[in-house]
């Protein structure tokens, strides 16, 4: 309709289909994730919208004899058969879901690839208080890895922490410190398996990313963690 309107078009064909607000959103959302490249915030809350809608349209079930608890279980089977329908593992929708529980600061960090999948997870548990201080943290600092925000989670889980104590425990915890190998490819052997029009900065967003993904599949293979 836009597109029409700038043309200076006052009429174009449509079709009208009656649909409730839960038919609407899922619709919506699997237009919306046919693109080919989508923000981890795009399909956060592409994948919660349409999960969440699901759940309503199917309604709560009745709970069984079993005495597992029907929310928890009818969750997981709903996130199952999203996780069929665009072709993620359900572990993975669960992950991209809870980014939709970062502060925005956090979360556009997370689109521009200044932290880590898998480390926006783990933060996304985390008091959206003590994320402001860590958004402020990683703008002067730059990074964080997994292993400092495994050490603030389970120092949450005995009490309360400052800002300051914070910043300490991570400083403390930063990788690097003891002495370690490097390991080092080649510009020559890199180029191997890229074009030649490819600079170092787009090769190296390349395996970043392949990375990433091996690592997700990995962590795919693990015990469930906490629920959506």
């Amino acid at each position: 309709m836009h597109a029409a309107m700038l043309l200076g078009m006052d009429r174009i064909p449509v079709i009208i289909r009656e649909m409730t607000d839960d038919e609407a959103v899922v619709k919506m959302v699997d237009a919306n994730i046919q693109r080919e490249e989508l923000l981890p915030s795009e399909k956060a809350f592409a994948y919660k919208m349409k999960l969440e809608a699901m759940k309503r349209q199917a309604g709560r079930p009745v709970k069984d004899n079993s005495g597992q608890n029907d929310q928890n279980l009818f969750g997981k089977v709903s996130r199952d058969v999203l996780a069929e329908e665009l072709g993620e593992s359900s572990k993975q929708i669960q992950r991209y879901i809870r980014l939709t529980e970062l502060i925005p600061e956090l979360l556009d960090y997370v689109d521009q690839k200044r932290i880590q999948f898998t480390v926006a997870v783990e933060i996304s548990y985390i008091d959206q208080e003590i994320q402001k201080w860590l958004f402020e943290y990683i703008k002067d600092n730059g990074v964080v890895k997994l292993n400092q925000i495994t050490l603030l989670r389970t120092q949450l889980q005995t009490g309360a922490i400052t800002q300051a104590k914070m910043i300490a425990l991570l400083n403390g915890s930063q990788p690097g410190k003891a002495p370690s190998s490097k390991l080092t490819f080649s510009e020559k052997k890199l180029r191997e398996y890229f074009p030649a029009t490819y600079t170092a900065s787009e090769m190296r967003g390349i395996i970043e990313d392949l990375l990433e993904e091996w690592k997700q599949r990995q962590e795919a293979e693990l015990p469930d963690d906490e629920e959506v």
